[in-house]
Formats: structure tokens, C-alpha cells, sequence
């Protein structure tokens, strides 16, 4: 097999974006845990929630949006229930599936804890970037993100 090895500037470049994809996340992690109580994955599932139809969507459905296993989705989802976060209703359309429901307790959570976390992401991200670099950044992630696996 012939390897592509990288050249200097692209060995740089991609050490800083993984530098940035460990430490942005742990850190605006840890500000979210400190400052309301919610993992990461929490505030994920609960923000993806208050923006849908009433408040409601198919576990199978976040768990491809949130790039989760469907099983790791339902354990996360079980703890949070257990907190009165979210509660699991069946899915009238896939008789072994369930839909995720965002309780007004979830809700509530969420609404405190999402000003502290824009603030959050603010401070350790956005206020370091122009809006032109913000502009570029933000096509430049669409792109890798959106493509197929």
C-alpha cells in the first residue's frame, strides 16, 4: 500500500484541529458540569429536544443525528428519565423504537443552563475569531461533516 504521507503543513494543521477537538470539548464540558449539572451529552439531547414539535423525537432518529449507537442513546436516555429530565413514550411508527420526550423539569434545566453555556462557548471559541474566520470555519466544517460515510 502507497502512502499519502502528510506534508509539513498539513501534519500542523491537523494537529491543531485535533488539539482543538480534545480540549474545546472537555473544557466547554466542564463548564457545563460546573456550572448546571449537565454532561455534554446531556444538554445535547435536551437542546435537541426543545427545538422539536412538541418537544418529542424518535431515539433512532437523534441517535443518528448525535452519531450514537441507538443502545448508547437508550442507556443515556434512561439516566436522564431517571432524573425526570426527558421520558420515553412508544413510537406509534416503529413498534420497537421510542420516542424521547422533553419533559417541563428538562425543559427548565435547560433553560437555565443554556445562557451560561453560549457564554461558555463565547469565551473559550467565538470570541477568538473574526467573523470573516468564523464564516470560513463554519463552511469548512459543513463540508467535512456533511460528507458520507
Amino acid at each position: 500500500m502507497d502512502t499519502d504521507w502528510l506534508s509539513s503543513d498539513e501534519e500542523q494543521a491537523w494537529r491543531a484541529i485535533r488539539r482543538m477537538f480534545t480540549a474545546l470539548p472537555a473544557r466547554l464540558g466542564r463548564d457545563l458540569a460546573e456550572e448546571s449539572g449537565l454532561s455534554s451529552a446531556d444538554y445535547e439531547v435536551l437542546s435537541t429536544l426543545s427545538e422539536k414539535p412538541d418537544h418529542r423525537w424518535a431515539l433512532k432518529d437523534l441517535a443518528s443525528k448525535a452519531e450514537w449507537s441507538r443502545s448508547r442513546l437508550s442507556h443515556h436516555a434512561s439516566r436522564m428519565q431517571a432524573r425526570g429530565l426527558i421520558d420515553k413514550e412508544p413510537d406509534p411508527q416503529d413498534a420497537r423504537g421510542c420516542l424521547l420526550r422533553l419533559t417541563p423539569r428538562g425543559l427548565a434545566v435547560l433553560e437555565e443552563a443554556a445562557p451560561r453555556h453560549v457564554m461558555s462557548v463565547r469565551r473559550r471559541f467565538l470570541d477568538h475569531l473574526t467573523s470573516e474566520e468564523l464564516a470560513v470555519l463554519g463552511r469548512l466544517s459543513a463540508r467535512v461533516a456533511d460528507l458520507p460515510d
